[in-house]
């Protein structure tokens, strides 16, 4: 279906595998450490003993002018190696986080699989799963740039080095996307008189 998706992330930070799982296996703080794309989480129920279970709400936004409402369960924990969540609302599917070490470095793999359900994207996946893809990368590329800051700020060895860590990226506004859309037309209008004059030309 022209709605369902699949995207394989992949980042690299400096840290323990341990490290990684404490920030990622904690949604309630997703709105703090990567504000780009999470802008509310609102827990529902609480993890058990095994810290399956924890169910959140959530709004998020990429770079393009729209949010989507879900929920996110844990529903598989293999700490510190990777967990497993499960999507439902605007979109439904499932993620599985894997950390691998590298001495200093850990391997961090997404697998992420979804089928949009919000109407904007379900019915115009057809005509703009390019675009909307573009969207899902980049608001990737926030989480590992936010990612390596939080850890550094949790790794820092005293209040003055904690200071000294840049505050991570926050969501686009509208007038960036309004910018980036400007930019956009611009770059496709070029390119269409440059295609346009090889024509004559040739």
């Amino acid at each position: 279906m022209s709605n369902q998706y699949q995207f394989v992330s992949r980042w690299r930070v400096e840290a323990t595998c341990g490290e990684v799982a404490d920030v990622l296996g904690d949604p309630l703080s997703l709105a703090r450490w990567w504000p780009s794309v999470y802008l509310r989480v609102e827990e529902l129920r609480l993890p058990d003993a095994r810290g399956l279970g924890r169910r959140v709400r959530l709004r998020t936004r990429g770079w393009l002018p729209y949010t989507l409402q879900w929920e996110l369960e844990v529903v598989e924990s293999c700490y510190p190696r990777g967990l497993t969540i499960v999507a439902s609302g605007d979109f439904d599917g499932r993620g599985v986080w894997t950390f691998e070490q590298d001495g200093p470095f850990v391997n961090v793999t997404y697998d992420w699989r979804l089928r949009a359900e919000k109407p904007l994207l379900r019915n115009l996946s057809f005509l703009l799963r390019p675009l909307f893809e573009a969207n899902h990368r980049w608001a990737m590329a926030q989480g590992e740039q936010s990612l390596a800051l939080e850890l550094a700020r949790r790794g820092a060895s005293s209040e003055a080095a904690r200071a000294r860590v840049p505050p991570p990226p926050g969501p686009v506004t509208y007038a960036d996307v309004a910018l980036l859309a400007g930019a956009a037309i611009v770059g496709a209008g070029l390119a269409y008189l440059f295609l346009r004059s090889r024509r004559r030309s040739g």
